[in-house]
This record gives structure tokens, sequence and C-alpha cells, in this order.
């Protein structure tokens, strides 16, 4: 464990670029700009790899990632509290506008607050199907087999729900601004759900549309978090099935210039 957190804090890890000229997307030597001329910089840590080992490892890792499904019947068996601390830090290394990092990640494992979540979910998500979502979207989830019921949310022995934080606050109790908070969160939560399912985990992306007022009374959160994404987290049930449905090739999401 405490390797691993001085991994996080030496890590360094290139942005992508974005639109906005001059944004120092990530930088992961310091937290907010502290007026410093030049950014401390630290060696990269890299041992590039034969291009057949390249080759080998895209593959496997495809592989493996092909296998990933959303599930929405869980094991009550629980989760070593390690793997979960692992998953959870493997997405607190994702690039972020500004390494603002603007996430926070809530670990549920009571009962009763995972019973109080299904209850407020459940709640909003009966209106959803019938009133808020419309025809169209109901339909176009019904070769799924999703409904307002989310048993899965207190029988999964671990519930987590991925908070953006909309600003930060600064020493003094003034608004940090947060850049690309959106963007930087969904890569965070790609990176949670690819770990979690490298630890022989399953999980679901749900979003619990108009409840997340609700959840974050209920968990008593800041006013500046909001609920991006809630994902149970566990084993799948004994003979648990999922939806017969495939991926687009790769000539389809895929162009080359």
């Amino acid at each position: 464990r405490q390797q691993r957190q001085q991994r996080q804090r030496g890590g360094s890890d290139p942005s992508t670029a974005t639109d906005v000229p001059a944004a120092d997307d990530d930088d992961d030597t310091a937290g907010p700009h502290d007026g410093e001329d030049e950014a401390r910089t630290i060696p990269l840590q890299y041992q590039r790899p034969s291009e057949q080992e390249s080759v080998q490892r895209a593959q496997a890792f495809f592989e493996q990632m092909q296998q990933r499904r959303s599930v929405r019947a869980f094991s009550a068996d629980p989760i070593p509290k390690s793997v979960v601390d692992d998953v959870i830090a493997t997405a607190g290394t994702a690039p972020s506008g500004a390494n603002q990092q603007p996430w926070t990640f809530l670990v549920v494992r009571s009962q009763q607050l995972r019973s109080a979540i299904r209850a407020i979910v459940e709640a909003e998500e009966q209106i959803n199907y019938r009133k808020r979502m419309g025809d169209k979207w109901v339909q176009d989830l019904a070769h799924l087999k999703t409904n307002w019921e989310k048993p899965y949310l207190d029988t999964a022995p671990v519930l987590v729900l991925v908070m953006k934080q909309v600003h930060g606050t600064q020493p003094d109790g003034s608004r940090q601004p947060h850049y690309y908070a959106s963007e930087s969160v969904s890569i965070a939560a790609g990176l949670l759900l690819t770990a979690a399912h490298n630890a022989g985990l399953v999980t679901l992306t749900s979003t619990p549309l108009n409840a997340g007022a609700k959840l974050r009374q209920l968990l008593k959160r800041p006013n500046n978090e909001r609920v991006e994404l809630l994902m149970p987290l566990g084993y799948p049930a004994s003979g648990c099935h999922v939806p017969d449905i495939s991926k687009k090739p790769l000539a389809d999401i895929m162009i080359e210039y």
C-alpha cells in the first residue's frame, strides 16, 4: 500500500492536447500552480518494450477487455478491502485539467446505506421510466431488459459513487476553478471500470437520473459535488446472464488519415 501511494505521488502522465492554448492539463508534479516561473519536473519512469512485446501486450489486453460486460446480477460475497482500494487508486491516476483531480469516489459498504440508496434511486427511476424519459428512450432500452427496479444496489457488496467536483476550495475559502471537470471525471471512471475488470470484479455504469441531490444529502457531501455515476462493484451471481449484444467492429469506429 505504501508503495502504491508513493507511485501515485511520483507518477507522471503526459496529457492529451485540448482546444485551449497553453493549457497545462496534467501537471502531476504539483497541485494548483504555486506561482513558480517554471514547472518542476522529474525523470519519466519508462522502459520501452520491444515491438513484439508491444504487439503481444496490446492484443492480450484487448482480449481481456473484450470479456468485460455490464452486470446487473451480483453475488453478495465481500470484496477484499485492498482490492477496492487499488481499483480506486488506479482511477485516481487519471489525467485531469490542470491536474486539479476534480473527483471524489464514495465507497459504500453499509447495508443500511445501500438500501437507502436503492430506495432513492428506484423512487426517481419509476418517474423517469413513466414520464421523464419518453417512449423512444424506454423502447431503446427494452432489449437490455432494464426497468426502474435496481435490486443490485443492495445486493452488490460495494457501491461506488463517482462524484464530480464542479469547483474546489482555496485555503482562504475562495473558489478554485476546475477545468474540463466532466472530461476528467469520465477518464477516471473509465480507468475505474478497467481496473475493476482487471481485478476480476464486475460492475455497471449506472446514471441515477434526478437522484443526485438526494444521494448527496444522504451521504452528507458538499454542494460542489455532483453524482456522475453510480457503480455497483462485486462478483457476478451464480448463473448470471447478460444481454446477447456485440460491439461495433474496428472498421466502424476508426478512421485513418
